[in-house]
């Protein structure tokens, strides 16, 4: 077994941009949010550090001179911001007299993208890795460790370590024609895809979006201007409020993000007699067309966030789903990821999709009882998926 040197930094600048994407790129799911920059971007803004409840650990595994594996951990003193809930964990916790926080988290802070988590060079070194991250959590006397919206080759060392697995759903588009089998070629050819009602529900809402006055202006990158991220932002802050709680992301987080990783953002701006009243935002990246990396990459997209000033029937619908797919055909993005929660998606051709977290708890007898409650709810997500799977939006041997 080759020897490993195993190194604990409190912050992502303690790690080398040029090492931490490199071994990134290798990654079979490199999400574009385990860039550096962009984890750098959360912790220089102020967005996710030890003040917010998000204490960085940065963990990395060294065969030698060379970085065999590596990942971030956060000390969290809470549970927002994951998407993964474990409320009732800890209240069952404190109910029996015990400390559930801080715990530790390995996921990008307020971003439920999956993605990998544990960067490694091969398997080896990436189960190396997290049997270290569950020693530590030993050491640091800590509850428990979560393994958040993993991919698959996280799952698989996760289950060979003996990790709880849990199962949650998301809602992802795919530029595939499911009976040609062949990318769509306009919105009005994915649209003929899909069943008569949903075709028609489609083109109402969209036909009321355009009857309001509503057009839509689409920029990315360096074209987003400083007025269009604080536009951007004024959306979001009160789409957060709305919902009774501050925003996670400070404006300060756009600024950096926008700085370091331009082409990484898609704006979508609502217009209406030549003022700005919405905005979406999305994320593009890339990852390797197959799981050998042997058939080259394809561009993927990622709803973020969205926010309105104003009130337009079905513009949500428009400026989240319609504006943002009909771009992804457009520019041959292969898969549009509408994020977690929300059956309205099926509706709109997102189809339901397994996402996955793994879990380990310091304390045997919750272990167990947590244990069998995801087994049970492992079985509840898989009826849930089937059911969903039986309504469908496309047509029938069309």
């Amino acid at each position: 077994m080759p020897d490993y040197t195993l190194q604990v930094h409190p912050s992502v600048h303690d790690i080398d941009p040029t090492a931490w994407d490199t071994l990134l790129a290798r990654q079979t799911h490199p999400s574009p949010f385990m860039r550096h920059a962009y984890l750098a971007a959360l912790q220089d803004s102020g967005s996710a550090t030890s003040r917010t409840g998000w204490a960085a650990r940065c963990f990395l595994l060294w065969q030698g001179d060379a970085l065999a594996a590596a990942c971030v951990l956060y000390l969290k003193a809470h549970s927002r911001g994951e998407y993964v809930f474990d409320w009732a964990w800890a209240d069952a916790y404190a109910r029996h007299g015990l400390v559930y926080y801080p715990k530790a988290v390995v996921a990008v802070p307020f971003t439920p993208v999956p993605g990998t988590r544990l960067l490694a060079c091969d398997g080896e070194a990436r189960r190396v890795l997290l049997q270290q991250l569950i020693a530590w959590c030993q050491e640091q006397r800590l509850s428990s460790l979560h393994l958040l919206f993993a991919a698959e080759e996280d799952i698989a060392s996760a289950r060979q370590t003996g990790l709880m697995l849990r199962h949650t759903v998301q809602f992802h588009w795919h530029n595939r024609h499911p009976q040609q089998q062949r990318p769509f070629t306009d919105f009005d050819d994915f649209l003929m895809s899909l069943s008569q009602d949903k075709r028609k529900k489609i083109r109402q809402e969209r036909r009321r979006v355009a009857d309001a006055g509503v057009r839509f202006r689409v920029c990315r990158g360096e074209e987003i201007s400083v007025a269009d991220w604080d536009f951007f932002y004024a959306c979001y802050d009160r789409t957060y409020w709305e919902h009774g709680n501050p925003p996670y992301l400070t404006r300060d987080f756009f600024v950096r993000a926008a700085a370091r990783m331009p082409k990484m953002w898609l704006l979508f701006i609502a217009e209406r007699d030549g003022q700005p009243i919405a905005s979406s935002l999305i994320a593009v990246g890339a990852e390797p067309s197959s799981a050998d990396g042997q058939s080259g990459m394809q561009t993927v997209a990622y709803g973020r966030y969205w926010g309105a000033l104003e009130r337009v029937d079905c513009l949500h619908f428009e400026a989240c789903y319609y504006q943002p797919i009909a771009w992804c055909i457009a520019n041959g993005v292969a898969r549009f990821e509408g994020g977690a929660q929300g059956e309205h998606k099926l509706a709109r051709a997102l189809l339901p999709t397994q996402a996955t977290s793994a879990h380990w708890l310091a304390h045997p007898g919750f272990a167990h009882a947590v244990d069998e409650y995801l087994q049970r709810e492992r079985e509840g997500v898989e009826h849930y998926m089937d059911a969903l799977q039986t309504h469908s939006p496309f047509r029938h041997g069309a």
